[in-house]
């Protein structure tokens, strides 16, 4: 009976120590990642002037940048992170300006990033995002940062010399706008940068007896960017920014409401953000075609206006593009009327085609309205960055 006993506790025994050490190993593992900040994504989005990568995690990161040769590349660590399983390990990007992107964990605290590109040295930027959806956000730009018509590829820093790495200083690094490193290195800003204190004017196009455009199953415009405008105006309110929207409501804006002309109506948009001497104009819209296989966004302004609006331009449509997944269709000048009677930068973002039965179902989504809103928050961010 005792060799029955102990034959039975012996079998016990070797069933759950496998269980017992897999419990400890879990615990070690969920003890050293204690504090660090999970890399949940790895992403990116081009168009013929830039290709961004983004980085995506559970918490505000900080991260070290050095550039290496033989081959050329730029490599971000990102200190106290760990990788999550679930990440892609490797994109093929293979454009202008980006070749292959790699991510690992390189050491217990640390997930590293290697870009390889040929694009010079002003031709390229790190930065963060800390705030939305996406607690920490790394993000990498490569090619023209500016304005594209103007600006060409820098390829006068290329070398085939091999160079030592030159880490940059630990630090959480808001984006670069137009100002020195050392302006950059001084701004200690936590969430969106640089929108304390600015004033912004959204204005959701159409509105009360002005449907705009309306999709395949009867989705309205106006609807549309009324959500994306009051769901835009809660994250910049929150990040220190006035805001002021043309209309908060299903309404026109004239105080003639449906007996305004166009012009009356249009000119009324105009004079909200002038009359409250406005930082940036950003009118919200939806883009519609006859055939439906049209997809994706666009950026516009007025080319002979405000020299930035054409960044305020093409900065909101990349944030947009980098939430929604759509198609770049680029950044264009236009004659819109909001465009061209605002004294301030100013720009018109077509967020996907209402036309679109596939874009309208994205844009009718509670999902695809804030991520929209989220994205041109972002992109307002790196214009004031």
């Amino acid at each position: 009976m005792r060799r029955i006993l102990f034959l039975a506790y012996m079998a016990a025994l070797c069933l759950l120590l496998p269980l017992a050490t897999a419990a400890a190993a879990e615990s070690d593992f969920g003890e050293r990642i204690n504090g660090m900040a999970e890399v949940t994504g790895l992403r990116e989005s081009s168009d013929g002037d830039k290709t961004r990568i983004v980085i995506d995690a559970t918490r505000e990161v900080t991260y070290k940048k050095m550039v290496l040769s033989s081959p050329d590349r730029v490599v971000v660590d990102i200190a106290n992170a760990w990788l999550s399983p679930e990440v892609k390990r490797s994109i093929d990007i293979d454009n202008t300006f980006v070749g292959k992107v790699k991510i690992a964990q390189f050491d217990p605290k640390t997930v590293r990033v290697v870009v390889e590109t040929k694009v010079g040295q002003n031709n390229y930027q790190v930065f963060t995002l800390n705030s939305g959806s996406v607690p920490g956000r790394v993000v990498m730009d490569f090619g023209n940062l500016e304005d594209s018509d103007d600006v060409k590829i820098d390829w006068s820093k290329k070398t085939t010399e091999p160079i030592e790495p030159q880490p940059e200083q630990e630090k959480p690094m808001p984006r670069a706008g137009g100002g020195s490193a050392d302006e950059d290195v001084d701004t200690a800003i936590n969430g969106i940068t640089g929108l304390k204190g600015r004033v912004i004017v959204i204005d959701p196009g159409h509105g009360g007896s002005d449907s705009g455009a309306i999709g395949p199953t009867g989705v309205m415009e106006k609807s549309i960017t009324l959500r994306v405008g009051n769901e835009l105006r809660r994250l910049l309110t929150q990040e220190g920014a006035t805001v002021y929207m043309t209309r908060s409501t299903d309404k026109e804006v004239s105080p003639k409401r449906s007996k305004a002309t166009d012009i009356e109506e249009l000119q009324a948009r105009c004079d909200v953000a002038n009359q409250k001497n406005a930082d940036i104009f950003v009118s919200i819209h939806m883009d519609s075609f006859t055939n439906d296989a049209a997809k994706g966004t666009t950026g516009y302004y007025y080319s002979l206006g405000n020299k930035r609006s054409r960044i305020l331009a093409d900065k909101i449509r990349a944030g947009v593009i980098d939430q929604l997944g759509t198609q770049s269709r680029g950044t264009q000048s236009s004659n819109f009327y909001v465009v061209k009677h605002t004294d301030m930068p100013a720009t018109l973002v077509e967020l996907a085609f209402i036309s679109n039965k596939n874009e309208e179902q994205l844009m009718n989504s509670e999902d695809g309205i804030k991520k929209a809103a989220q994205g041109i928050a972002d992109g307002i961010a790196d214009y004031f960055g």
